[in-house]
């Protein structure tokens, strides 16, 4: 049975084969035939019209494609180049910071050098600038040798302000802007003297100052530093720069003047400050303070101890 199968089935192969081959001679005899060429070429004709526009729509089509191809190729170029510039753009901006935090430290350092206190560097942690107070924050504290009353100055030997509280870690500074700091400044051209103090907008004024001298526009001034007796002194160190004279007003009626000073630092902006540890404004202790010699209190250490006087001597009553 398998036989007859595999018989049958080599007689159709055959059959095909040989239609195929009749049909193939066929094709090649009438194609060569004047009479069919010419058919040939008159439906060749007919068709070139349909045919032209059937290749532009292909040329159309393939066009539309590979701008399509081009546009998505684009598309990821530029999302490329933006992730490139974004990521150049944030190098730049870490650049910038980096700079300017070199230069800054490069600055205290350089007034830490000519500055004859000792000083510990600090950063600005935090800051509140309000209507009404102008303070910072500083990443130093007692832990650090920082203590209440310790002067914060910023690059160029400018004065910042005063540390009014601390603690182990941090400290929180007034700045001359607050509105309750007040300073004895010296102008440089005449050392002519007055009270800075803070106002709103971030602007000094100079008040105090004798109207018989002289102030100019672009005067600097600087703490005066004064000293007087029995141990009292400026809370600030003398020579530091306060500001530069702005604008004064000077009353024919009065016996005094008002300067305006613009701040030599700009305080709205402090990153890092140097604290002067080393330098003691006030009232000295109580231990060291004068006592009076009636009193019968204990003199403090070098004090010379109080002399009374001799009585001088009467003229005799005898001739």
């Amino acid at each position: 049975m398998s036989s007859l199968l595999a018989t049958r089935a080599a007689r159709r192969r055959w059959i095909a084969f040989v239609t195929l081959l009749v049909v193939s001679v066929m094709l090649m005899a009438f194609s060569s035939n004047p009479s069919v060429r010419d058919m040939q070429s008159g439906v060749s004709f007919a068709f070139r019209p349909i045919q032209s526009s059937l290749e532009e729509v292909a040329k159309g089509a393939s066009s539309v494609v590979a701008a399509i191809t081009e546009i998505d190729r684009l598309r990821v170029d530029n999302g490329a180049l933006r992730a490139e510039n974004e990521r150049l753009r944030s190098e730049n901006v870490r650049s910038e910071a980096i700079r300017r935090e070199n230069e800054s430290l490069t600055a205290l350092l350089q007034l830490r050098a000519g500055l004859d206190h000792e000083t510990t560097a600090a950063s600005v942690i935090a800051r509140e600038s309000s209507e009404f107070r102008r303070l910072v924050v500083i990443d130093r504290g007692t832990d650090d040798g920082v203590a209440v009353g310790d002067v914060a100055v910023s690059a160029g030997g400018a004065l910042a302000g005063r540390v009014v509280d601390v603690g182990s870690s941090s400290a929180t500074v007034v700045l001359l802007t607050d509105g309750e700091s007040t300073v004895i400044g010296q102008l440089v051209s005449n050392a002519a003297t007055g009270e800075v103090a803070g106002e709103l907008g971030g602007v000094l004024v100079m008040s105090q100052i004798d109207s018989g001298e002289t102030i100019a526009l672009g005067d600097e001034v600087v703490t005066a530093g004064i000293e007087l007796g029995s141990g009292l002194r400026s809370p600030y160190p003398k020579g530091l720069l306060i500001g530069q004279v702005l604008d004064f007003r000077r009353d024919a009626n009065d016996v005094v003047q008002t300067a305006f000073l613009q701040p030599a630092a700009d305080l709205d902006k402090l990153e890092y400050l140097l604290i002067i540890t080393d330098y003691d404004g006030g009232l000295p202790p109580i231990e060291d303070q004068p006592v009076d010699c009636g009193s019968g209190a204990i003199l403090p250490q070098g004090e010379q101890p109080c002399l009374t006087p001799t009585k001088a001597p009467q003229a005799s009553s005898k001739p």
